[in-house]
């Protein structure tokens, strides 16, 4: 049976991977679905690209997300803060990997009092350009020293990145891709949705991370699948407009909270967006810092700053 040439060139720029990652934004309401012949068409479309959106490979002319860049486009950069408390064997790696991310970014280090020489791996790292370095003089926490990380960002994005291996940058466009499409104010990954891999670990650690999600989504009235993920995502208005208390993992169902009752001028909520990412998580042997205490206070953060939280 005979193929038409038409329909073998699109099957094969499916299958093809692109050379290069070709920004792209999405098409406005008005737009028709493909491109129409007489309608002018930048020659960057006929090239192949990874849709953020369709997740499909496949030519740029075809894509009904594709929409060619106007001339005063201007991409958002990305602020990535990175809290970093005795990570000396790993930061330097995972400094690497984000940095290989293909977008226009700032990195802001934070050292919260490390004590295993941390702080001269972070200064090291800060010689590069890109990286910016703040220092603890003591040990205050992950929410302490994400507070120092969002007032010194200046993108038009923040993103929470873990010190350690436990969640991988590959994972960044998916995060921002809500965002960039204009149909996200926060996005929250998740490690419960989604067919990206994750390593199995503690049965109870898991349980317990859906009972405080659960719990937070009662009172919130979210849905989420993942409140304790590592990974979120903020338009930086947003995350610098709101008042910020917890100083360790407490910032957790904190900040999930306040940007459930958060209200913009006009008395619109936030739209919160959540992708699945992939995780590694580590064993206590490896690292890990999270306990039980930490759970019991996150449980007690949830009720209060639920029933207390300000709208900012």
């Amino acid at each position: 049976m005979m193929i038409a040439p038409k329909v073998m060139v699109i099957i094969n720029s499916i299958r093809v991977k692109p050379p290069h990652r070709v920004l792209f934004q999405p098409r406005s309401e008005s737009d028709s679905k493909f491109p129409v012949k007489d309608k002018p068409v930048s020659p960057v479309a006929y090239q192949r690209h990874h849709c953020r959106v369709c997740e499909t490979w496949l030519l740029q002319s075809l894509c009904v997300c594709y929409q060619p860049l106007s001339g005063d486009y201007q991409p958002l950069k990305l602020s990535i803060v990175i809290p970093v408390y005795n990570e000396a064997d790993t930061l330097a790696i995972l400094v690497e990997r984000v940095c290989n991310a293909p977008m226009d970014k700032e990195i802001l280090l934070i050292d919260d009092g490390s004590t295993d020489g941390c702080d001269r791996v972070v200064a090291e790292l800060a010689t590069r350009e890109g990286i910016e370095a703040h220092y603890h003089q003591v040990n205050r926490g992950k929410g302490a020293a994400l507070r120092t990380g969002f007032a010194a960002a200046r993108g038009d994005i923040v993103l929470i990145q873990d010190a350690d291996l436990e969640y991988d940058p590959v994972d960044y466009p998916r995060l921002l891709a809500p965002i960039e499409r204009d149909v996200a104010d926060v996005v929250y990954g998740s490690r419960f949705v989604g067919s990206d891999s994750h390593r199995v670990l503690y049965f109870w650690h898991a349980i317990g991370n859906r009972l405080l999600t659960l719990l937070s989504n009662m009172l919130s009235n979210l849905n989420l699948t993942d409140m304790e993920v590592g990974y979120k995502v903020f338009r930086r208005s947003v995350i610098q407009s709101i008042v910020l208390v917890e100083n360790r993992f407490g910032f957790e169902p904190e900040v999930t909270a306040k940007l459930a009752r958060f209200r913009w001028n006009d008395g619109s909520r936030l739209r919160l967006y959540e992708v699945g990412v992939s995780y590694a998580g580590r064993t206590y042997e490896e690292g890990k810092k999270i306990g039980w205490k930490d759970g019991v206070h996150a449980l007690w953060c949830i009720l209060k700053y639920n029933f207390g939280a300000a709208r900012r």
